[in-house]
């Protein structure tokens, strides 16, 4: 039976890719394609065969792709760095892509496109769970360390956390690469190459999720990469604009922190919502869309027929239309000292590093929303007792009912109602959190505590420059206020667009727009409609510009 993982293209595929690359000979073993390479080719075997390699344990063949095989996976149409070397066996010949090449062969020919992104996909899932990738080390209760562990667990970036609390050889380890404890968090690549208390940004740009990014006016920019972000740069691109996103952290938003949605149409046995956003990730740039993150967006201001955008740690970037896609983040508890321990045993989401983290351990979920029930029955599956905290009565005034009714069933799940988390103490990270429920105070030894409430919109970049309700969230359409649009001359001669904020140009999608249903599916389908609107307006634009 042929591995779904590396399938055999057909003779009339293989001839159309021909027409994509150029074809060479190997006699001898040649490097092709080598570990942490960001721009590397694709090829398709036709005699003898590439030996893929995990980069540490180099005897070790992964698989060897034979006649009308290829290599690669998703990271070839986004420039992320390879985790796996390539070596030809001996008398090989290839055809050779490069990946500007091979997008265009995904675009044209459909089934090439299935049989390719099907096989990238079931690889991404296979190696990352057998290819160490880089060494991470740091204590798993530092600040720093986690906030690294954060940005690569939810960009997927392959990784092995080594953690130093816990690891008995350390000294003896960092003497061999001549580092003191102080030095840590350390990420060491396997030709060793040391990189000492790396910041998120540097990160970015040794992984390839970080791109340089070309000075140009492009047609749409998406700021925020979450379901609304996501889905604007599927349908816009795949309608030919040319789009840029970018989000301040990873693809996904809200719904990237969510072990299972089981409410999504199409997936009846749920789906995360990291698969949902790594899916959607790689569906925006078949279509030829750029992503980069990580980029905040400091500032925004309108020139002559574009916008110029300011971020923290590229050149000005510059489109025709602008679309925020921010989305909402938790808010943090009004606790003294709770800045502390963020990272350190209050967290804002539960993935499947944090399940690890808190084995066999007691936590505490704060919230009574969807995603604070699916974070309590995700983690359930690992943690001894499990505290869901909630200021309500009753834990079905805001949650799914599918949820609550297994919450209710999972027998090591505690809900406590009408109560607050009151105090959280510790030395170096969380140990003691104190309860209020009703009148009466609770001591408890949670050392993990999950906190999902007061979601506030993500604006700051928008720096009260266009119109938006009291709590922040942004106007469209025809709930903008009339005073908002004097200024501009354009909305005196027409209407805002449905998703069009009180600036021109400028749209907003998703859980940052006021009065927007928070639920993947309508973010989605406000991505996939607010594109429509950018036709219009750039078809206005056009004809302006023709008149003037």
């Amino acid at each position: 039976m042929i591995d779904p993982k590396y399938p055999e293209l057909t003779d009339l595929q293989v001839e159309k890719l021909k027409s994509y690359g150029e074809i060479e000979f190997y006699k001898e073993p040649t490097v092709v394609l080598d570990f942490g390479d960001q721009h590397y080719d694709f090829f398709v075997v036709l005699t003898g065969g590439i030996r893929i390699i995990d980069p540490v344990k180099k005897n070790d063949s992964l698989t060897i792709h034979r006649r009308h095989q290829f290599s690669g996976s998703s990271s070839i149409l986004s420039h992320r760095t390879i985790g796996v070397c390539g070596e030809t066996l001996e008398n090989t010949q290839l055809i050779r892509i490069s990946p500007e090449k091979l997008k265009s062969a995904i675009a044209k020919f459909s089934d090439i496109s299935d049989a390719l992104l099907n096989a990238f996909l079931l690889r991404e899932n296979a190696l990352k769970n057998n290819v160490q990738g880089i060494k991470l080390i740091g204590s798993e209760h530092s600040n720093e360390t986690y906030a690294i562990r954060d940005f690569m667990d939810k960009n997927d970036i392959w990784y092995n956390f080594i953690d130093s609390d816990k690891e008995d050889g350390l000294v003896q380890m960092l003497d061999t690469f001549n580092l003191k404890e102080s030095d840590l968090p350390v990420l060491i690549n396997s030709q060793n190459k040391i990189s000492v208390r790396p910041s998120i940004d540097e990160i970015g740009m040794c992984t390839g999720v970080r791109l340089e990014l070309d000075d140009e006016i492009y047609d749409v920019l998406v700021i925020g990469a979450g379901p609304a972000g996501l889905a604007a740069s599927v349908y816009a691109s795949s309608e030919g604009l040319n789009v840029l996103t970018i989000d301040s952290n990873s693809p996904g938003g809200q719904a990237g922190k969510s072990s299972k949605i089981e409410n999504y149409l199409g997936f009846p046995t749920g789906i995360s919502g990291r698969d949902l956003a790594n899916n959607g990730y790689i569906q925006a740039q078949k279509f030829g869309c750029t992503i980069s993150v990580p980029h905040r967006v400091e500032g925004i201001e309108r020139k002559e027929g574009y916008y110029e955008i300011n971020s923290n740690n590229t050149s000005i970037l510059k489109a025709k239309t602008v679309i925020a896609a921010t989305g909402a983040a938790y808010r943090r508890l009004p606790l003294k000292g709770i800045e502390k321990f963020e990272g350190s045993g209050i967290y804002y989401s539960a993935t499947s590093m944090h399940a690890n983290m808190c084995k066999n351990s007691e936590i505490g979920i704060v919230g009574g929303g969807n995603s604070a029930g699916q974070a309590a029955l995700f983690l359930a599956n690992y943690a001894r007792k499990v505290y869901v905290i909630i200021r309500n009565e009753n834990i079905g005034a805001k949650m799914s009912d599918y949820l609550v009714q297994r919450i209710i069933a999972c027998e090591n799940i505690e809900v406590l109602t009408s109560s607050n988390v009151v105090k959280v103490d510790g030395d170096t990270y969380l140990e003691k959190v104190e309860i209020k429920k009703n009148d009466t105070l609770i001591e408890n030894n949670i050392n993990y505590l999950f906190t999902f409430v007061g979601a506030k919109p993500c604006t700051e970049w928008l720096d009260t420059i266009i119109d938006t309700d009291a709590k922040g969230f942004v106007h469209t359409g025809l709930t903008i206020c009339d005073n908002a649009l004097n200024s501009e001359f354009e909305f005196s001669q027409r209407k805002p667009y449905s998703f069009e904020t009180s600036l021109p140009g400028l749209f907003a999608v998703g859980d940052v727009r006021s009065g927007s249903v928070k639920r993947v599916a309508s973010a989605v389908g406000e991505g996939s409609i607010v594109v429509s609107d950018i036709h219009k307006y750039l078809a206005q634009e056009h004809q302006f510009i023709t008149n003037s």
